[in-house]
C-alpha cells in the first residue's frame, strides 16, 4: 500500500513518535493511568489523554487511537517517548500489556480531508487527521517548512496544547484546557493525579488557562519561555507556530482575566519576556 500524500510529522524540530500498547489488558491498563475514558473508547476511535504525575501535572499528552481489540497506539513528541514508556512501564505489574517504542516503524502523516488510505484508523481533529503508516512505505519529503508551519498554526488556532521536555510536569491539566477538549473523564475511576485534577474541577476555579496569542515582538519564543501581555499578565509559552520570519502565533498559559494582575498595582512589577498581543479567538469557550 502506498502512502497518501501528506505531511511527515515524524521528523524535524517537533518530531512525533509512536508508542504501542498490545495485550488483553491494554485498554484497561491505559484507563487506569491516563485522564481520558479509554475502556469505552470504541474500536477505530481516537482521543486526547493526559499522563500526569501525582501532583496532577501533565507529564505528556497522548493522542490515542484504538486500532483493534487489544491494540492501541499513542502519538506524542518523540523526545518524550522513551520517558513515558519507562514511567508507564513501572505500573504494568501483572497487567497483560506490552509497551513498545515503535517510532522507527511508523510515520505520522498529517492530512486534510479523506483519511481512507490509512492501514490504521486515523487520529482526527475535525477535517484534519494524523495517520500512522509503515515507515517503509513513506516517501514524503519532510523538508517542507511552509507546510509544517501551516499545520502547526492550524493546531494553535484549534487550541490544541502540546507538552515537550521543556514543559513536562509544569502545568496542571486544566491549565492546558484538557477538560474543554474531552481529554478528562471526571466520572471514571482513579488514575495518577486524579485527586488534584478532580479537586480543581469540583472545588475551585482554575485561574490560569491556555489562551492564543500573537507574538510580533521580533523575539521568537520557545515552549517554557516567559512572555507578558499589554496589561502585564505573566505567561508561560506552551506551543508556537511560525507566522513569518519574525512573528508567531502561540498558545500560552496565564491568568485569563485581568483580575489580580500587576497592572492593578501602584508599582507594577517588571514583566518578563516579550510582549504579545491578544488574546485571539479559540473554537471553545473558557469557563467564567
Amino acid at each position: 500500500m502506498s502512502a497518501p500524500a501528506g505531511l511527515d510529522l515524524s521528523s524535524g524540530k517537533a518530531a512525533l513518535g509512536v508508542l504501542s500498547f498490545r495485550g488483553a489488558d491494554a485498554a484497561r491498563f491505559l484507563h487506569g493511568q491516563l485522564s481520558a475514558e479509554i475502556e469505552k473508547l470504541a474500536e477505530g476511535a481516537s482521543t486526547l489523554a493526559g499522563f500526569h504525575n501525582p501532583q496532577g501535572r501533565v507529564i505528556a499528552l497522548l493522542a490515542l487511537v484504538h486500532a483493534a481489540p487489544g491494540e492501541l497506539f499513542a502519538v506524542l513528541p518523540r523526545e518524550l517517548v522513551a520517558e513515558v514508556a519507562q514511567r508507564l512501564g513501572k505500573y504494568v505489574l501483572r497487567a497483560r500489556v506490552r509497551i513498545a517504542d515503535e517510532s522507527t516503524s511508523w510515520r505520522v502523516l498529517g492530512v486534510s480531508g479523506s483519511a481512507a488510505h490509512s492501514p490504521l484508523p486515523p487520529i482526527s481533529w475535525g477535517a484534519r487527521h494524523m495517520l500512522l503508516f509503515p515507515a517503509a512505505g513513506v516517501e514524503n519529503d519532510a523538508s517542507d517548512g511552509v507546510a509544517r508551519a501551516a499545520w502547526e498554526r492550524a493546531d494553535v488556532a484549534a487550541g490544541l496544547p502540546q507538552v515537550y521536555a521543556s514543559t513536562s510536569e509544569t502545568f496542571v491539566s486544566q491549565m492546558l484546557n484538557l477538560d474543554l477538549l474531552g481529554a478528562i473523564a471526571f466520572d471514571k475511576g482513579c488514575y495518577t493525579g486524579q485527586e488534584v485534577i478532580a479537586r480543581a474541577h469540583y472545588r475551585g476555579r482554575v485561574k490560569r488557562r491556555l489562551q492564543r496569542w500573537h507574538n510580533l515582538s521580533g523575539t521568537l519564543l520557545e515552549p517554557g519561555q516567559a512572555a507578558h501581555t499589554a496589561d502585564r499578565r505573566a505567561l508561560i509559552v506552551v506551543r508556537t507556530a511560525s507566522d513569518g520570519d519574525v512573528a508567531q502565533e502561540l498558545l500560552a498559559v496565564g491568568n485569563f482575566t485581568a483580575e489580580a494582575t500587576a497592572v492593578n498595582s501602584p508599582e507594577p512589577a517588571p514583566a518578563a519576556g516579550p510582549r504579545v498581543s491578544g488574546p485571539l479567538s479559540l473554537p471553545y469557550t473558557l469557563p467564567d
